[in-house]
């Protein structure tokens, strides 16, 4: 997938380079191509995503799952995520499988994506509203799942899509990044804004958390791993 790498920096955004590559204090710094490509199938569902990590937010989904699709063009957009998902499921039993299936498969695509974390800032936090909805989230690339869920919805459903399935999402992608994930609602009435401000709040903190810390040599640990 084509796209130019993001300048990310603590501080003011660095300039750029006749190649497009940042410069930092008049220092050049040289980004991985930092992507990958992950395929899975089972007899439920098949699903390929393509993500670069230093992308400019484009995102091409089919999932078959409509609401599903306008959440990770959200999250691609949100996050400057180039990614590319296509699953196909047993849709005609429920979207279950699809859902946590394409989670399963975007968090391999991360953890690929970021290799041994050498250079990323690893922690992320974003708190973003959707008219009457406030949602945060907060993220540790750390190598360790865990996630922390704390969003009520009460109604059912968002059109077809069955609300609970944001938690079998968040899940697996928890799961599979090997990160920690951390979600709070503040407050909310309208399910469509809760999940969707959930998932900006998501790619906004994904994004620090990916960004390439130019002062960091090898990963932010003691330990020397974030694996």
């Amino acid at each position: 997938m084509e796209a130019k790498n993001k300048s990310r920096t603590a501080t003011a955004a660095p300039a750029r380079t006749h190649d497009d590559t940042p410069a930092v204090n008049g220092a050049t710094l040289s980004l991985p191509v930092r992507s990958a490509d992950v395929n899975r199938k089972t007899r439920e569902t098949s699903v390929a995503v393509g993500l670069r990590l230093d992308g400019t937010g484009r995102g091409e989904i089919s999932t078959g799952v409509p609401f599903l699709d306008h959440m990770l063009e959200s999250f691609a957009r949100h996050g400057f995520f180039d990614l590319r998902v296509a699953a196909t499921g047993d849709l005609h039993i429920d979207d279950h499988h699809t859902v946590e299936d394409v989670g399963i498969v975007l968090g391999r695509a991360f953890r690929q994506a970021l290799g041994d974390r050498s250079g990323i800032r690893r922690f992320g936090s974003a708190t973003v509203p959707l008219d009457e909805a406030l949602c945060t989230a907060v993220v540790d690339i750390s190598g360790r799942a865990y996630l922390a869920y704390n969003i009520e919805i009460k109604e059912e459903r968002v059109g077809n899509f069955q609300t609970i399935l944001l938690h079998d999402f968040m899940k697996a992608l928890t799961d599979e990044t090997g990160m920690n994930l951390h979600l709070n609602l503040h407050a909310g009435r309208n399910p469509h804004h809760i999940v969707e401000a959930t998932f900006k709040a998501l790619a906004r903190a994904m994004d620090q958390a990916t960004a390439i810390e130019p002062r960091l040599s090898g990963v932010l640990s003691t330990k020397g791993t974030l694996s």
